[in-house]
């Protein structure tokens, strides 16, 4: 009987291969976002890649929930998303290490990690009956994009240069790139809130991911004259994402190999090489 439930458990795909998996997507993504205005990158890169950040949220919060130190966990995303935030602070606010077409890169899924893993901590808090901590860590994000760098900045000017290099440092807050954003933000609640109930957790989060990019996309194309629900699938594919669900009911509830140094060096490696590799490009490209 014990010998059943082992091969049982070992069925389905390890935390590591849904990483490999997220991994080799995003390279694919990455080579388009950098490289696509060669028209020699296929479109279909992109689309593949759609997959790879829910597959990551995925495997984080699995990662969260099971990590033997939530601290140390949590420091090592926020040091690699503190040195990519600086990186794009310099980018945008003082245009160095700029593509020579004005192009760099805001990639920053590692702060909205960051946003998510406090709220989770808020949640877990929420749960163990200590509220004051629980709710204060639950929506300091919110407190801190909207009271400080929205109102605060416009009443107080001065302080503006001052907040977005900390929106982008210290403290990482919404918006500050295209990879944190409200709806993976709430993609992020659903699945941490969900964990323990795997087939509610895929659904809610192929629901919400699906009617959140298909209600942007049906605005967007509705006022277009010459409007096809066939651009959903061509120019507007950003839902393909749900297909991550896919995976992830094939998730085995085991860690796997690890390999948590590859995944932690490779995610900012990766990018400022193909960065720098599109700009080089350009130049003969020009």
């Amino acid at each position: 009987m014990e010998r059943a439930v082992s091969v049982q458990r070992e069925v389905g795909l390890s935390g590591t291969a849904l990483k490999m998996v997220a991994l080799v997507t995003m390279l694919l993504d990455h080579i388009h976002y950098f490289f696509g205005y060669t028209g020699l990158v296929p479109e279909w890169f992109s689309m593949a890649g759609r997959i790879s950040g829910p597959l990551f949220l995925f495997c984080v919060v699995e990662g969260f929930t099971h990590t033997r130190s939530r601290k140390k966990y949590f420091l090592r995303i926020y040091g690699i998303a503190v040195g990519m935030g600086l990186i794009l602070y310099l980018m945008k606010a003082f245009g160095l290490f700029v593509r020579a077409d004005g192009f760099y890169p805001a990639n920053a899924v590692m702060a909205e990690f960051v946003i998510l893993m406090v709220m989770w901590q808020g949640m877990d808090w929420i749960g163990e009956k200590k509220l004051l901590r629980g709710i204060c860590a639950l929506f300091l994000p919110f407190v801190w994009y909207f009271g400080v760098v929205g109102i605060f900045c416009q009443l107080f000017t001065p302080a503006v240069p001052v907040v977005a290099f900390l929106s982008h440092t210290v403290v990482p807050t919404l918006n500050m790139s295209p990879d944190v954003s409200i709806v993976y933000l709430v993609l992020g609640l659903i699945l941490y809130g969900l964990r323990r109930r795997r087939g509610w957790q895929v659904l809610a989060f192929m629901a919400v991911d699906f009617s959140w990019f298909f209600g942007v996309v049906m605005r967007v194309l509705s006022s277009q004259p010459d409007f096809s629900i066939s651009q959903m699938f061509t120019t507007y594919y950003e839902w393909y994402g749900i297909f991550a669900g896919i995976l992830m009911l094939c998730y085995n509830g085991q860690r796997g190999a690890g390999c948590k140094r590859l995944f932690y060096a490779f995610y900012p490696a990766h990018i400022y090489v193909l960065y720098g590799l599109s700009c080089l490009a350009m130049g003969f490209v020009l």
